[in-house]
């Protein structure tokens, strides 16, 4: 048997531990979105016109992003990809679109971190697009905001929960037109 230094021991133990709680607090993300590294710095623009059709041979896919329940308040950036690549990012109630090639598609829908006392909740849908279609993916935040304590030691929290699903035709064009452009660029 060794003998190990109490002092030694304890750097061992404290050592193993942190790679434990690195691992565990790694996120992990579906298949259909991309590596958690990667970042977006996003911008938007109001008044622009709604997207122009699809390339040809292609369909095209609307990200949008709405906020609820909280005017005027931000969230941290929404990526959203598919098939295991992210394709841009929305901020605040935005919009962008990418051109697909016809066929099935795994879409992702992530926050760029954690907003308040909600980690990274990524959803995901599946699909399958048609040549020449526009579909609207739509990614609504739900912000609940609550006043904790009493007096000068009362604190305003925030949480948000994130739901993630296909809109039709319709509700998707009205979306966008109450929405900004949204320009994202990878950081």
């Amino acid at each position: 048997m060794v003998a190990v230094k109490p002092a030694l021991f304890v750097l061992l133990l404290c050592a193993s531990l942190l790679a434990v709680v690195q691992a565990r607090a790694k996120t992990v993300l579906p298949e259909a979105c991309g590596e958690d590294k990667v970042k977006f710095d996003v911008t938007t623009r109001n008044g622009q016109p709604e997207p122009a059709p699809p390339e040809a041979g292609k369909a095209q896919i609307v990200f949008i992003e709405t906020l609820d329940g909280c005017p005027g308040c931000t969230t941290p950036a929404m990526r959203f990809g598919g098939d295991g690549a992210w394709a841009g990012a929305n901020k605040g109630n935005s919009y962008f679109s990418v051109d697909v090639w016809p066929g099935e598609h795994h879409l992702c829908a992530a926050w760029q971190g954690s907003f308040g006392e909600s980690k990274q909740e990524p959803r995901w849908v599946n699909f399958a697009a048609a040549v020449g279609k526009v579909y609207y993916f739509e990614a609504k935040v739900t912000i609940v905001t609550r006043l904790t304590g009493v007096g000068l030691d009362s604190v305003i929290e925030m949480d948000g929960s994130v739901t993630f699903a296909q809109l039709t035709d319709e509700e998707g064009k009205r979306r966008v037109k109450k929405s900004a452009l949204s320009i994202s660029k990878r950081k």
